[in-house]
């Protein structure tokens, strides 16, 4: 197997925004980790003696309107966002990587028929679709997943399609094609190797944009459902206590953005180095 080479120096842009984005990152990341082992309380248990409770030492985050710590329901929901996205991206990534490279690689009918198909469902707004099928097949964990993996999965064929039609003409495929090696080993051991630095910033924005559109749909009530949290649904449950109890707001809303804009500065980061060739 042979790969392009690349260089691996960082310029200092993009080290600021890895810096940044893994700060941001790693608080959503800790809260998910320690979620897996303890939370202060049961995310479901509520108390109707304690709601709407201002954060306090007993309650540091406060606590709902059906006097649920809220606390600890944003570490369950950190569970829901990371397992979502990182689940969606990867049927995305496996869909679209087994679609665009074969696009890219052979060309003609092949790749007309492929793009035909991400087109037509590109052309239609992807939060749309997604509510759409969720609606249709039901408001669950794995029927989100699965509608936010085939929406983006268009976006990743596109990426392995381009970035295959500049590695295949490259001398050493060409020679690998005239010593008759089979076009599935020269794209799983030649072309896909040079496109990973391709597909990670893709990736890591996929993971971002995966977890507005949850978000957005568990605000609507077709994402994660009760008695779960998410950050979406408590955003939703929230707007009616938002002048009483603006913490029920303010905690799931920051630990989104601390998400979502982490992954947004690592993907810049990808994005600067790769474009300046790792050059200082």
């Amino acid at each position: 197997m042979e790969t392009v080479r690349h260089n691996k120096y960082r310029s200092p842009e993009a080290s600021a925004f890895y810096a940044a984005g893994l700060a941001l990152l790693g608080i959503v990341v800790v809260t998910f980790i320690i979620s897996l082992f303890w939370t202060p309380y049961s995310p479901e248990a509520t108390d109707a003696a304690s709601k709407l409770l201002a954060p306090c030492l007993e309650h540091p985050f406060g606590t709902d309107n059906f006097g649920r710590d809220v606390l600890s329901r944003v570490m369950s929901a950190s569970k829901y966002t990371i397992y979502i996205s990182a689940a969606g991206v990867a049927i995305a990534l496996i869909l679209g990587t087994l679609a665009g490279i074969p696009a890219g690689y052979f060309g003609g009918y092949t790749d007309k028929g492929i793009m035909l198909l991400g087109n037509s469902i590109m052309c239609f707004p992807g939060i749309l679709l997604a509510l759409v099928a969720v609606a249709v097949f039901g408001a669950s964990v794995t029927n989100v997943i699965w509608a936010l993996g085939l929406v983006f999965a268009p976006t990743f064929a596109r990426v392995c399609r381009v970035g295959t039609m500049e590695i295949k003409e490259l001398d050493y495929i060409t020679h690998a094609r005239v010593m008759g090696v089979k076009p599935y080993r020269i794209m799983a051991m030649h072309i896909f190797p040079n496109l990973v630095p391709q597909l990670l910033p893709a990736t890591v924005i996929g993971l971002a944009n995966m977890t507005l559109f949850e978000s957005g749909m568990s605000y609507l009530g077709l994402g994660v459902q009760p008695p779960d949290a998410s950050f979406g649904k408590m955003l939703s449950d929230s707007q009616a206590y938002i002048r009483v109890a603006p913490w029920l707001v303010v905690f799931p809303a920051l630990m989104l953005v601390f998400y979502i804009l982490g992954l947004y500065f690592i993907s810049e980061g990808l994005r600067v180095n790769l474009a300046k060739g790792g050059k200082r």
